[in-house]
């Protein structure tokens, strides 16, 4: 009787751990945009329920390639030098601080998602690459502040153009 009362508990622990995200889960392939349908996902309220941004590490995939040329859920036509991340829960233009390893960046919301692998965040592939991100990980994210949704949030800023005159202003 003893012996099944703390084989339940310890069975009982080791779900809690899951649920609370303790124990991660496997990562995806980087081929794949870090979510993929083979990876193994957090099973339990955890992996259907987002956790409150900002609240300790976080599950993050990356999408890219099968979704250049279409349009974010704020408006945005993803490219290849789109930075910005997508979040089901926080507003279009709010600003993420971003932490993997020892690199940090501060990314806008412009898309919904993710809806794969229980993750939170789902960053652009140019943000995943600044990062060093080539699979599902766990990051620090924390929202800092919040800028206008622009259709073009998330570009990188174009730089002035030179003049015929090599740059030289006339007069």
């Amino acid at each position: 009787m003893q012996r099944a009362v703390k084989k339940t508990t310890v069975v009982a622990l080791l779900g809690a751990m899951l649920c609370a995200g303790v124990l991660g889960a496997e990562p995806a392939s980087a081929s794949t945009g870090g979510a993929s349908a083979g990876a193994t996902a957090i099973v339990g309220p955890v992996a259907s329920a987002p956790r409150k941004p900002g609240r300790g590490a976080s599950i993050a995939t990356w999408f890219g390639p099968g979704f250049y040329g279409q349009r974010t859920a704020c408006g945005q036509m993803l490219t290849p030098a789109v930075v910005g991340v997508a979040n089901r829960t926080l507003r279009c233009g709010t600003l993420v601080d971003v932490t993997y390893r020892s690199r940090r960046l501060v990314v806008p919301v412009i898309d919904r998602g993710p809806y794969a692998n229980g993750a939170d965040w789902d960053l652009t592939s140019e943000a995943a690459r600044a990062l060093g991100i080539q699979d599902t990980v766990r990051i620090r994210a924390r929202v800092v502040g919040s800028v206008p949704n622009t259709p073009t949030l998330g570009l990188p800023p174009v730089a002035p153009q030179l003049t015929a005159t090599g740059g030289a202003s006339a007069g």
